[in-house]
């Protein structure tokens, strides 16, 4: 290998992702990880999570567009997936009769492509016509192709788009809106994300598609929609600033762009007469101040005429925040996390005043969820009174398999499916738990796992987190870690560190820039609280992490080794220096900083887990993972990061498939994979003792 110059990144080479010298050394990396860690008990472990994800009888999930509800479904007969349908009826009578629209293996092997399905958009009133996406490998860029829903085929001579990041949405038959990255850098932004709406015309040629709306190249992106309401058509642009900065524009009838003035860190939505905004910061409008994290109501012409008198659905307090919004045509509904803990409610107008009720009937201590039934606007048309107003809701925990409920207003949930049991769940206990950080904040945590937990400090613990982004994390139901962790006597632990939005937009921005690298103080309090209560002891104790979660957990090898056994390390951003030049990383500069400004650096290095590796530190083991199709975070962080770790000496392990993008796997196989690769790890390092039950 030549001697790069001074100061230079010596590991630079490992970012290219199309060199064979890259990929030898991750083919012959890779293949060292699966030796070490595939024996015989991987290869049950591979098999038992393999049946899970392919079992017959799991949940079923389901979306209406016109008279069908549809369902993407893989199994160990199809393993890139059938999108299919049947009807609501059919379907809630448990003899759904499914047919199949689009056979992803058949396409795959006819056209010799690793299709992966992305989904679709489909075209109001009638829904015959309607843009799939199909990536490759998993990748987020994908390509677009019209396709036929009464015929089930492909249009010949129809909409048609190469790979690329974007999207595209229906104007009318034969025009759509086209925000694609497609043309080069004139057309994108620094983020590789699309810089123009298009508008294409059937029959054109798409580079000569006239530009209707763009952003700045350092901005992060932009976006169109249409609403094929038949009372209220509109379209509007979406200017994407930063990644939680926008400006909305809705073109009025003689064709202007206007600005919707709401601030730009606000979430807006229309529906249909309605406007709803989200707040981020507080707002002072009309003669009234509003609190970040409140959701308000108005009146859409109203607003867009000057008038500024909101009605509040939702008002925040110190540990209550929304968490999002979904709606039907007569109905909204949202989420609210109380303690980290779930409630849903219905706001509706009732004798011209909006009225806020919660839905009753699901377990106390249940993570729940809701989303409109009907998707791509199929509630402004006439459906079945049953479909009419309705939406879905999950109801589970981390040891309460899924259930689905068909609910509507003012009527009592109605199952529509659930998911059994995939792991023996009993004597165990989900509890909720408090560490105090390094300032004196409250952090809630999770804890799974027996109910009579010996205090001993002897219990192999898995510690998990994510801490970025205003994300959340829950205690969902997760089969692969009550089967090969749950189930053998492993502790499952989840924290809700700083930079998530469990209490709203202020803990997000309590945890971003210079203050990430409190965030991740937050995770290191949570363990040494586990092993204060004497749950466990550091040589017993795992973390987790992806994606920005992979930034979080690195920080935990290079700055709190000492509290942990082991490391999982999965699709990561490690090198902060760097990050912003690879990939979608400039979209993040918001939520990290940015390493070419000074004054950014000088925090930022210091929660660079590819900088701060020392020769002379004892560092815990870590498994680094990522994939050859991940085009969000560029796998040369992970790389690089493992050919500088065992550079100097330290134990270090690392797995790249060519195929899965940022998720990792495009198929169950895949992800069986994956999944119990990353529990051979842990049960060579911190777990030997953790066997199947007989």
């Amino acid at each position: 290998m030549d001697t790069p110059p001074p100061g230079q990144d010596p590991y630079l080479w490992l970012e290219d992702l199309d060199s064979s010298r890259v990929r030898e050394w991750v083919e012959a990396r890779t293949a060292e990880t699966q030796a070490a860690l595939c024996d015989a008990q991987f290869e049950q472990d591979r098999a038992a999570i393999l049946k899970i994800l392919d079992a017959p009888d799991r949940i079923t999930s389901i979306s209406r567009r016109g008279r069908f509800v549809y369902n993407f479904w893989r199994d160990a007969q199809t393993p890139k997936g059938l999108w299919r349908r049947t009807t609501l009826a059919r379907y809630r009578a448990r003899t759904p009769e499914w047919e199949t629209v689009i056979d992803i293996d058949a396409l795959a092997r006819a056209e010799t492509e690793d299709w992966v399905w992305r989904g679709c958009v489909s075209l109001p009133p009638d829904y015959r016509r309607c843009l799939v996406q199909l990536s490759r490998g998993g990748a987020d860029a994908a390509v677009t192709r019209e396709f036929d829903l009464v015929d089930k085929r492909f249009v010949v001579d129809g909409f048609t788009l190469p790979v690329a990041k974007g999207r595209a949405v229906w104007l009318d038959a034969d025009q759509l809106l086209v925000s694609s990255a497609l043309g080069g850098e004139d057309v994108q932004t620094t983020s590789g994300y699309a810089r123009t709406v298009r508008l294409w015309r059937r029959g054109a040629p798409f580079e000569r598609a006239p530009v209707l709306f763009e952003c700045d190249r350092n901005e992060m992106g932009v976006t169109a929609w249409r609403s094929h309401d038949p009372v209220r058509p509109r379209t509007l642009f979406v200017r994407q600033v930063e990644f939680f900065r926008q400006r909305v524009f809705v073109t009025d009838e003689r064709g202007a762009q206007r600005p919707i003035e709401v601030p730009d860190d606000a979430q807006t939505n229309l529906w249909p007469d309605w406007l709803f905004v989200e707040l981020r910061s507080d707002w002072t409008t009309g003669g009234r101040t509003y609190p970040a994290g409140a959701l308000l109501v108005t009146g859409f012409d109203q607003f867009m005429a000057g008038g500024r008198d909101f009605t509040v659905l939702f008002e925040p307090s110190a540990r209550r925040s929304l968490a999002y919004v979904t709606d039907t045509r007569d109905v909204m509904a949202f989420k609210v996390l109380d303690n980290v803990r779930s409630y849903l409610y219905f706001a509706r107008v009732v004798d011209g005043h909006w009225r806020v009720e919660p839905l009753p009937d699901f377990p106390a201590l249940a993570v729940l969820d809701i989303s409109a039934l009907a998707i791509d606007e199929s509630d402004c048309f006439p459906a079945e009174p049953e479909e009419d107003n309705a939406f879905v809701v999950s109801s589970n925990n981390s040891i309460l398999p899924p259930t689905l409920s068909l609910v509507r207003h003012g009527e009592p949930p109605a199952k529509l499916d659930q998911e059994p049991a995939r792991f023996d769940a009993s004597g165990l206990a989900v509890t909720q738990h408090e560490a105090i950080s390094v300032d004196g904040e409250r952090i809630p945590y999770f804890q799974v796992g027996r109910a009579a937990l010996a205090a001993d400090g002897q219990n192999t613990v898995l510690l998990d987190g994510y801490g970025g982004f205003e994300i959340s994390e829950l205690p969902y139901y997760a089969s692969a870690v009550g089967k090969l962790w749950l189930e053998r006597g492993g502790v499952y632990v989840l924290a809700n560190i700083r930079g998530g939005g469990e209490f709203g937009p202020a803990w997000h921005q309590a945890g971003i820039r210079e203050k990430k690298k409190l965030a991740h103080d937050d995770f290191a309090a949570v363990a040494k609280d586990l092993i204060a209560r004497r749950i466990t002891q550091p040589a017993r104790l795992a973390c987790m992490g992806g994606s920005n979660g992979g930034l979080l957990v690195g920080n935990m090898l290079t700055r709190y080794p000492e509290l942990f056994g082991a490391i999982e390390c999965a699709v990561p951003l490690l090198d902060m220096r760097r990050y912003s030049k690879l990939l979608a990383g400039a979209s993040w500069i918001a939520e990290y900083g940015d390493p070419d400004k000074p004054e950014d650096w000088a925090y930022m290095r210091a929660m660079s887990p590819y900088h701060c590796v020392e020769r002379d530190r004892r560092y815990p083991p870590i498994l680094l993972t990522s994939s050859g199709r991940d085009d969000r975070v560029h796998p040369g962080h992970a790389r690089k990061m493992m050919a500088k770790l065992v550079e100097n000496g330290h134990q270090a392990m690392f797995y790249e498939p060519s195929q899965g993008g940022h998720g990792g796997a495009t198929d169950n196989a895949q992800l069986a994979q994956l999944v119990a690769l990353r529990y051979a790890f842990l049960r060579k390092t911190i777990a030997p003792d953790l066997k199947p039950r007989a």
